[in-house]
């Protein structure tokens, strides 16, 4: 594998060592180098991996009538506006889907509703853009620390966001847990390439939320060489959600595992898995700045994480389950009324409705929900109640 200049350069200048978190930050996220900073990863069906919204806008007319509910609360507890904030938006598909949504089945609601797109990646934004000019909703592109200067009554949607934040990968040797890191072998007799090596032990400070959960505890049984991941940026960007969002809910929907499931000692190379061209890979160092890298979530830290922000959980289930209780069967049933030159449509559309919810595809993500409950003093104003996507499917036709 080659090793891009930028990259051998910032690894010697590092020493030619980094933690694989500082490794995956700058391959995503660097402005110039990054796949995403500097906006050459492609989503969609013709891109370098496809997204829920980016087969059509089925995706996001079942949603919409969640975050509607949602927003109508926020908008009856006062004038003023009420905010769809969106994170991490990819092509700006999803928002501008939810925004024609929206502005075509609750119009009344739509005039009071901004959406506001949190993107740190410039490549990124400048498509978003592209995408949603002249769209039915105001919009406009912020930080969340611009946000918390005026935080403001709002959705916050995660869609396929959280598991792009960096993740610490560490290792068992048999006796101590280290971090892995990124290493540059640069030999005079061979072109540079990158290793995956063992580096310094692990601070027991970062292990302490599992331990207490006896899954990496030092008496649980891995091998040497078992290897997984841990994601200490949660905390930081949950902290930040919540102090951007003065009332409202916040949705995940993601890759997310249960801890049990997450840390069996079968799973001994964890979940980090790399994207490029529509093919999936398990070598997070081919073609760094050109590959997505992605590693599922531990639903049980991120609950963690979110409590300790401020945030309560309203329940999770998964992807199926959320849009099946969101009308899926019905808008499966009415595909079955178009003949003639709608077929064909037809036909796609059903197609990507069953890859929606394929247990051993997108069916398989999950829908987490919390709330901001407790600021200026008005428990009584947050979301109340069972989520819509949760409550049982309705009756088939």
């Amino acid at each position: 594998m080659s090793v891009p200049g930028w990259l051998r350069q910032r690894l010697e200048a590092a020493g030619g060592a980094v933690p694989f978190s500082t490794y995956m930050d700058w391959v995503l996220h660097d402005p110039r180098h990054g796949a995403y900073g500097s906006g050459r990863l492609r989503i969609g069906t013709a891109g370098d991996f496809a997204t829920a919204p980016s087969l059509g806008p089925d995706f996001a007319g079942l949603l919409a009538p969640q975050l509607a509910d949602w927003l109508a609360e926020l908008a009856a507890a006062g004038p003023g506006p009420v905010a769809l904030v969106e994170a991490g938006p990819g092509e700006g598909s999803l928002a501008a889907d939810l925004a024609a949504a929206l502005a075509a089945g609750w119009p009344e609601l739509a005039r009071r509703c901004e959406l506001v797109l949190v993107e740190p990646n410039p490549g990124m934004a400048e498509r978003q853009r592209r995408r949603l000019a002249d769209g039915p909703l105001p919009c406009r592109w912020s930080s969340f620390a611009e946000l918390a200067a005026a935080p403001r009554r709002g959705v916050l949607l995660a869609h396929e966001v959280l598991d792009a934040l960096p993740v610490e990968r560490i290792t068992w040797d048999g006796a101590l847990w280290r971090r892995q890191q990124v290493v540059l072998r640069d030999r005079p007799d061979a072109e540079p390439s990158l290793r995956l090596e063992p580096g310094e032990s692990l601070e027991a400070a970062m292990l302490a939320p599992l331990a207490a959960l006896e899954l990496l505890s030092p008496g649980a049984q891995r091998p040497p060489g078992w290897t997984t991941e841990l994601h200490p940026g949660l905390g930081a960007w949950l902290q930040e959600a919540a102090a951007a969002v003065a009332e409202g809910p916040l949705l995940v929907i993601d890759y997310a595992l249960e801890a049990h499931r997450y840390y069996a000692p079968a799973r001994s190379d964890g979940t980090l898995m790399a994207y490029w061209g529509q093919q999936a890979g398990a070598d997070p160092l081919d073609q760094p700045g050109s590959t997505d890298l992605t590693a599922h979530l531990c639903i049980d830290s991120l609950q963690e994480a979110a409590a300790a922000a401020g945030w309560r959980s309203l329940g999770h289930c998964r992807q199926g389950q959320a849009l099946l209780a969101l009308g899926l069967a019905e808008r499966l049933h009415g595909l079955q009324s178009l003949q003639g030159p709608a077929l064909a449509q037809a036909l796609a559309r059903r197609e990507a409705l069953l890859r929606l919810v394929d247990p051993h595809a997108l069916g398989d993500f999950r829908w987490l929900a919390f709330a901001r409950d407790h600021l200026d003093g008005h428990p009584e104003r947050s979301p109340r109640g069972q989520p819509r996507f949760l409550a049982e499917p309705a009756a088939g036709p």
